[in-house]
């Protein structure tokens, strides 16, 4: 007789913990088992997206964890999805469509009306599942914005699921985060943890015995694992911006890309796979730095909020830097957003994205942008218009482009529509689709245009999946894996 489905929440005690990793390794471990894994995040902040093949929006890292457990993505398993567009306001998408916009004092006020929309993508997922693995969001250490959560504690407590408190080593103070975890959460939510994981170890594990049995004191929750530190899943789509300052720049390699770092940037894992290169520099630029002009590449990313970025990139005086570099004959790459950029004017009469305005572009291609509510979202397939060159991505934009520019395009997708364009010198080009890096066809002619002589041997595809087999095994060594299934507990309205 079949078995009811179960669940197990893991928390961290604040963002970037490494919950999306750990429940990616989780994932790939017990689908190698045989298990039928899904992964769900009731509420996530993060411009970097992913299109579903329904043609809704994700979290990246739910993607991600969906590879993971060898799953399509589906809107259900990141049913409330935050894109920051301010420092206090987001575009608030639900079950893959979007809803509206939302100022935050708005939003965590009025969160809780969308439990319904979160429990019902839960039980579809429980459905097709015998384990689901869920992610929290942030921290449940933050009681000030406890009420109405539906995020964290709250949806532990609606879907009646046991809870993993997850520390990281690596910030230093992960005793004291965890033991003042417990320390603040109400005692109903202290009730619901099961355990704790310490992550991202470095040195000698004996060195750090004293510590887990400190907090197993303090707290009277068991140690499930002490993971050490894996080197390698940083080379993993990351899930928020705020990992891009915790990435090495290669010393020495050949090409070097620069990338402006705005204040919304987004999808900005579109790099990823050119940073896999070996002969490969991505160095994305922070406020207050010119962009080098010994750059072989500047690439403008996606953004959330094109007209603000745009207007950030000329206080900082990087449209300055970025034309000279153009003067050099130099090439200049933009994507989505930074594709617009290039463009000579730029339209928001709807205030989609901020404030209605319309602000003239870079003027390096010549097309007008205008964004209206339709949002195009979905995966795609297709070729260079030239070369025939295969390529694949996903498209999640709102903007429609026009102009003398496009007689030129980039791409053909599969089903006939052009995109992107090329300027006549073949110096400035830029198109709407993400991922398209990832192509390994794509990404070797791409650099073999200012670097014929280069010979690339990676597969980004295959190093994907090698890692997340690594993750699950560094997992499988380091946690008691028949443990973590124990604790998880059987989903609520679901029988065998």
């Amino acid at each position: 007789m079949a078995q009811p489905p179960v669940a197990l929440m893991i928390q961290g005690t604040h963002s970037d913990a490494g919950k999306s990793l750990i429940v990616a390794g989780l994932c790939r471990l017990f689908a190698r088992r045989g298990l039928r894994v899904r992964p769900f995040k009731p509420q996530n902040m993060s411009n970097n997206a992913a299109a579903t093949p329904d043609g809704g929006e994700i979290g990246r890292a739910q993607a991600l964890q969906a590879r993971a457990c060898f799953a399509a993505p589906s809107v259900h398993m990141n049913p409330v999805l935050l894109k920051p567009q301010s420092d206090t306001g987001a575009q608030v998408v639900v079950q893959g469509r979007v809803l509206g916009q939302s100022q935050a004092r708005q939003y965590f006020a009025e969160r809780q009306s969308l439990m319904p929309a979160v429990l019902h993508s839960f039980q579809l997922l429980a459905a097709e599942a015998d384990l689901l693995l869920v992610e929290g969001a942030g921290s449940p250490a933050e009681v000030n914005l406890r009420a109405n959560d539906i995020a964290n504690m709250g949806f532990a407590h609606a879907a009646g699921l046991p809870v993993v408190l997850l520390g990281d080593i690596e910030r230093g103070g992960v005793i004291a985060s965890l033991v003042g975890t417990k320390a603040v959460l109400a005692p109903a939510d202290v009730a619901l943890i099961r355990g704790f994981i310490v992550n991202k170890f470095r040195g000698d594990p004996a060195l750090f015995e004293a510590g887990m049995a400190r907090i197993e004191q303090d707290t009277g929750w068991p140690g499930l694992g002490l993971i050490p530190w894996l080197p390698r899943a940083g080379l993993l789509p990351a899930e928020d911006a705020m990992q891009i300052e915790q990435r090495q720049v290669r010393q020495g390699a050949g090409f070097r890309i620069i990338v402006p770092r705005f204040p919304r940037i987004a999808n900005f894992d579109d790099l990823d796979p050119l940073a896999s290169e070996a002969d490969v520099a991505v160095e994305f630029i922070a406020a207050g730095r010119p962009l080098p002009q010994d750059a072989d590449l500047i690439l403008l990313p996606g953004s959330k909020t094109t007209i603000a970025d745009l207007v950030f990139m000329r206080q900082q005086g990087w449209d300055i830097d970025l034309l000279a570099h153009h003067r050099q004959g130099k090439p200049v790459f933009g994507i989505c957003g930074g594709y617009q950029m290039l463009g000579r004017w730029i339209d928001d009469p709807l205030g989609l994205e901020g404030p209605p305005g319309r602000i003239a572009g870079l003027g390096l291609l010549d097309l007008e942008t205008s964004l209206d509510a339709h949002k195009i979202v979905g995966p795609m397939q297709g070729e260079t218009l030239i070369d025939a060159v295969p390529v694949q991505g996903y498209e999640i934009h709102a903007g429609r482009s026009l102009g003398t520019a496009l007689a030129r395009p980039l791409l053909r997708f599969a089903d006939g529509r052009l995109d992107g364009a090329v300027s006549a010198d073949g110096l400035v080009a830029g198109c709407y689709l993400h991922g398209l890096f990832a192509s390994d066809a794509f990404r070797r002619h791409f650099l073999a245009q200012w670097r014929p002589e280069r010979r690339s041997q990676v597969s980004y595809e295959l190093q994907v999946e090698a890692i997340l087999d690594e993750l699950a095994a560094h997992l499988e060594q380091h946690l008691d894996a028949d443990r973590l299934l124990a604790l998880a507990a059987p989903v609520r309205g679901h029988s065998a």
